[in-house]
């Protein structure tokens, strides 16, 4: 199954037992996360640990593009979505409720 959007290059990965999608955003795999009985979820997902110029922790570039274009997918689909990222090379799509 593929998910479409406005750009390519996201795919649906396999589905897990909440009947949410693990998903590949620009060749990056987003794995889905529920927690807390539904009330936190989030998809994730995790590359090389970054520095920026301040040696503060970032994200690798086309991990955050690949993010950014899931919560704006998600957005558009009616879902209310934020990417963020964390240290050690994480980011985060919270699903908003």
């Amino acid at each position: 199954m593929v998910i479409r959007c406005a750009s390519d290059n996201i795919n649906v990965i396999n589905k897990n037992t909440t009947m949410e999608y693990n998903v590949r955003v620009n060749g990056w795999d987003f794995e889905f996360v529920s927690q807390d009985e539904g009330q936190d979820e989030f998809y994730q997902c995790r590359g090389e640990v970054m520095y920026d110029d301040e040696h503060d922790q970032i994200p690798e570039p086309s991990l955050w593009q690949a993010a950014l274009k899931l919560e704006s997918m998600l957005i558009d689909k009616g879902v209310k979505a934020n990417a963020d990222h964390s240290e050690k090379g994480w980011v985060e799509v919270t699903l908003n409720k």
